[in-house]
């Protein structure tokens, strides 16, 4: 398989971090000499973290089972990491403690959310689990979605699928969402050889997903808005909000509201109708 195992995604993940961060962006005098690396070096990292190098060095190459929280949250202060970014760090340096856990266990979902999609009728409404699996639509996401292309997993659909790259109209930025989505899971998930698998399909199939993967983006949906352009209704621009179900870890559940008396309600209403 591709990925390379809890090593080398720490490894890589710290080293795409100090890369985009200059000694000036940090506060630092940057060492005399030529710099050999972009970014922050190691020992600029050691400092700003308030460790020794040798210490920093052994993070950056895995060896982490002994590294505390405040050494982590200092690292993360050092790296300007984001709040995404930190779970991650987090994840990855934690990763040895979870080997023990279950792998592969299948995603239950509750009845009452099945039940709760379904009285959403008004707004398309999903619940994807932790390897973007579509558990659950209503019916107005399927049409929004053109029924995913005949796929169960979101991820598949957005880069296997030209309808995907059809209806969105940001294409890049949300498949790479996608990406971040994936990367995020894979950290908090080392034992899980589905989503594995489902990474090394998607990294043979597509370049534009193999690029993003190494770049080691990770993001985690909140809110916000999307723009589509759907082949029965025309362009519209639909909100999201991701609620996490409560006692079902790694579940999302997507719900996309419209703006009153707009054009793009008006779509969604024409697309009711197709229901």
């Amino acid at each position: 398989m591709s990925q390379r195992g809890p090593e080398g995604d720490l490894r890589d993940f710290l080293r795409t971090r100090r890369a985009r961060i200059t000694p000036e962006q940090a506060g630092l005098t940057p060492f005399p000499g030529v710099r050999r690396v972009p970014g922050l070096r190691r020992e600029e990292v050691a400092q700003l973290a308030g460790v020794s190098v040798d210490y920093y060095v052994r993070l950056e190459r895995g060896r982490s089972e002994s590294v505390s929280t405040g050494v982590l949250n200092a690292v993360a202060r050092a790296l300007q990491l984001d709040d995404t970014e930190r779970e991650n760090l987090f994840a990855l340096a934690r990763q040895r403690r979870r080997q023990s856990r279950s792998k592969d266990v299948p995603e239950q979902v509750r009845p009452g959310l099945v039940h709760t999609l379904r009285n959403i009728t008004e707004v398309p409404a999903l619940l994807l689990g932790h390897r973007l699996d579509v558990l659950a639509a209503n019916d107005l996401a399927r049409c929004l979605y053109l029924d995913f292309d005949g796929e169960t997993n979101i991820a598949c659909y957005m880069f296997l699928h030209d309808a995907a790259r059809d209806l969105y109209i940001d294409w890049p930025e949300t498949a790479l969402e996608i990406v971040g989505m994936l990367r995020l899971s894979s950290s908090n998930h080392p034992r899980d050889t589905r989503l594995a698998g489902l990474v090394d399909d998607l990294s043979a199939a597509d370049k534009d997903f193999r690029r993003w993967w190494a770049e080691h983006p990770v993001f985690k949906p909140r809110y916000g808005s999307k723009r589509y352009r759907h082949p029965q209704v025309g362009e519209l621009t639909l909100g999201f909000e991701a609620l996490a179900p409560v006692g079902d870890t790694g579940q999302t559940l997507g719900i996309y509201p419209v703006e009153p008396g707009s054009s793009s309600e008006r779509a969604l209403r024409m697309l009711t109708r197709q229901t």
